[in-house]
């Protein structure tokens, strides 16, 4: 497969991802967090499905973006598809947070912001000190970024020389609270504070397929971790989601479910 085919259908299996996360949060009857579930699609559908290869490790450290790993992990056969229909169901693995269940794709548990990547950064070093040779990608939010436990993870990922080490920054400018410019005002600035810290720094949009291809393709610099910032939408793919911060946590009804399935068989 050349890498235009091998583009055209990872942007089919997003796609159909986006399709399976919204199934998934109506299915589940209660809020989901769909906003910064739709705007990782495209990192998670490159990563899954052509960058990781086995032993690789992956974190999810936003881990409220569950919607999007869950529909990868069924997308990329690490879990069984019929497990999505469980999804925040009483006694299911696929609650509104990962927790850690290995056999299932689901590497650590996560969900209170910064600690991911700090078990990513340990991880990373666990491979260098021990001589394993995985690579570990973690993905990071931009509200999460706040977090002062992240720039100390990426000092760390920096002063141990973790070439095997990717960081995806899911900077689509909104938060909890609203507008990230609104509560601390750097989601434009993140190249520039990991290049300044000592990271091999990409900045991308990141729900353009090629360009997540791409990055994650591009050769670590020897001795340095890599970071992928890539500028996405919330809410991506659904107009009537897209930076809209109504849609952060929301309860999706089944007319507007329709509607956004419309859109998305529409789109191209």
């Amino acid at each position: 497969m050349d890498k235009q085919e091998r583009i055209k259908a990872l942007k089919a299996h997003a796609k159909h991802m986006r399709e399976v996360s919204l199934r998934m949060a109506n299915r589940s009857g209660g809020n989901a967090h769909l906003g910064g579930g739709l705007s990782e699609i495209e990192a998670l559908a490159a990563l899954y499905g052509a960058v990781m290869e086995k032993g690789d490790k992956f974190i999810l450290s936003k881990g409220h973006g569950v919607l999007g790993l869950y529909a990868a992990l069924a997308e990329f056969g690490v879990m069984e598809e019929s497990l999505l229909d469980t999804f925040l169901q009483d006694g299911s693995d696929l609650i509104a947070h990962p927790v850690m269940k290995p056999e299932i794709g689901l590497e650590a548990s996560s969900g209170s912001l910064g600690q991911g990547i700090s078990m990513a950064v340990g991880l990373a070093l666990a491979a260098k000190k021990k001589g394993y040779t995985y690579q570990t990608y973690v993905l990071c939010g931009n509200g999460e970024a706040n977090e002062g436990s992240v720039w100390e993870a990426c000092m760390a990922a920096v002063s141990y020389g973790l070439d095997n080490f990717t960081l995806f920054l899911d900077n689509n400018h909104m938060q909890s609270d609203g507008d990230s410019s609104g509560v601390l005002n750097v989601s434009g600035k993140y190249t520039g504070m990991l290049a300044a810290l000592g990271f091999q720094v990409l900045e991308i949009d990141g729900n353009d397929m090629e360009q997540v291809y791409d990055a994650y393709m591009a050769l670590h610099e020897a001795g340095k971790p890599k970071a992928i910032v890539g500028n996405t939408v919330k809410g991506k793919g659904v107009a009537f989601m897209e930076n809209n911060n109504d849609w952060h946590h929301n309860r999706l009804t089944a007319e507007q479910l329709a509607a956004a399935l419309a859109e998305l068989e529409a789109a191209e």
